[in-house]
């Protein structure tokens, strides 16, 4: 007859840090990957919008202005903070079109739905919300109050 071994303290850890199951069906799967695809053409169509609009236009183009010289100081001043507020907004929509091809990833790796910090699942509520969630709402508050160190992937 087998005796029943005693787990090392180093088992016990690295079997409670192992990742748990997604509680995600097939089908969820599936709806949460067209959410992050649609997503992911909308930021791509904005994107594109705001390089056309902000950045590859010319004083003439934009105004009709003949002149290419700014009427005034301040003209020049809009036109700056223009150009940089759309670079701003660019950067936002590159960061979030990288969340999204992590989630992606998550996707095809089978990890998506999983809390990185945790290995606890991410409730599906949070993911309708967010679909590129990484993490946990509990783990991300603590993320956000410097409790913990955001994790690589």
């Amino acid at each position: 007859m087998a005796q029943k071994r005693k787990k090392t303290s180093r088992e016990k850890v690295s079997s409670t840090r192992r990742k748990k199951k997604s509680s995600l069906t097939a089908s969820n799967i599936k709806h949460f990957r067209q959410m992050l695809l649609e997503k992911r053409m909308e930021i791509l169509r904005n994107v594109t919008e705001i390089e056309g609009e902000a950045l590859k236009k010319s004083r003439l183009d934009a105004t009709g202005d003949l002149s290419s010289m700014p009427i005034h100081m301040a003209d020049l001043g809009t036109d700056n903070y223009e150009q940089e507020f759309a670079l701003g907004l660019m950067d936002g929509e590159r960061k979030l079109l990288r969340e999204i091809d992590y989630a992606l990833e998550r996707i095809n790796n089978g990890t998506y739905g999983i809390c990185i910090g945790t290995g606890q699942p991410i409730p599906k509520a949070r993911l309708e919300a967010q679909p590129w969630a990484r993490y946990c709402v509990e783990y991300a508050r603590k993320l956000e109050q410097g409790l913990v160190v955001e994790q690589e992937e």
